[in-house]
Parts: C-alpha cells; sequence; structure tokens
C-alpha cells in the first residue's frame, strides 16, 4: 500500500480533483523543481506556483515542503507527507499547510480563500484514498 501511495504522489493524484490539478504532471519530486497548480474558483482557472524546498525519501516516509514563490497568490509552503508504521503497515496521508494571502484579490476573498484550501484537504486525502483502495 505504501508502495501504491508513492506512485500517487509521484503523479500528482493528489491534485486531481477535477477543480485543481498539476499543469507540469511531468514534474518530479525533487529539490527546486517548480511546480505549478491550476485551480478553478468561481469558473474562473488561476495557475500558482510553488518550489519543492523539502524531499523526505525514506523507507517509511516519503513527501515533500513546497513553498509558494512570488507568483502564487498566497504566501507560505505546504507539507505532503506520506508515512507507514512498520508494526501495522497503515499507511497515513498528512497536508499541512501555512499561508497568507499575497495577491489583492487573495486578501480580499481570504474566507473563501480559506474555505477552498479546507475543500482541498478534503478532497485531497479522498482522492488518495480511493486511489489507493483500486
Amino acid at each position: 500500500m505504501f508502495a501504491k501511495a508513492k506512485d500517487a504522489f509521484a503523479h500528482w493524484v493528489m491534485f486531481d480533483l477535477g477543480w485543481t490539478r498539476v499543469a507540469n504532471p511531468g514534474a518530479r519530486i525533487r529539490l527546486g523543481q517548480v511546480v505549478a497548480v491550476e485551480v478553478c474558483a468561481l469558473a474562473l482557472w488561476s495557475v500558482n506556483l510553488s518550489r519543492i524546498v523539502d524531499v523526505a525519501n525514506e523507507p517509511e516516509r516519503f513527501g515533500f515542503v513546497y513553498a509558494t514563490t512570488p507568483l502564487h497568490a498566497e504566501e507560505g509552503e505546504e507539507r505532503f507527507l506520506l508515512t507507514m508504521d512498520p508494526a501495522t503497515g497503515q499507511v497515513r496521508y498528512e497536508l499541512e499547510a501555512i499561508s497568507r494571502p499575497r495577491a489583492w484579490l487573495a486578501r480580499l476573498g481570504y474566507p473563501m480563500t480559506r474555505s477552498f484550501q479546507h475543500k482541498f484537504a478534503r478532497e485531497s486525502h479522498a482522492r488518495m484514498h480511493a486511489e489507493v483502495a483500486r
């Protein structure tokens, strides 16, 4: 199950939600890699760029942290981490975001922005669960 979850991460499945996706799906999880995330909010698509600043690739941990670039509506970091309990084989997907609005539109719509962030977390977890359960 851990190998399947790692493969899903490598193919950016956690972003494949219909209203959000990785625009450069060939991007690799490696230090310095820029990831372009497309988001549809209120029928408008936008692209936000982040750079991977940390990578975990260990037998029981896999994931990355990316930091927003100046070409991102938000300012902050997100951590995407898979862990596996060696005793039980249970796999866990952790998603943590620390951000604040950067663009004036994001500031203006901050409550809505936060709502979309929470929606992303819920749907990303559900998408990963469905992918690994297949």
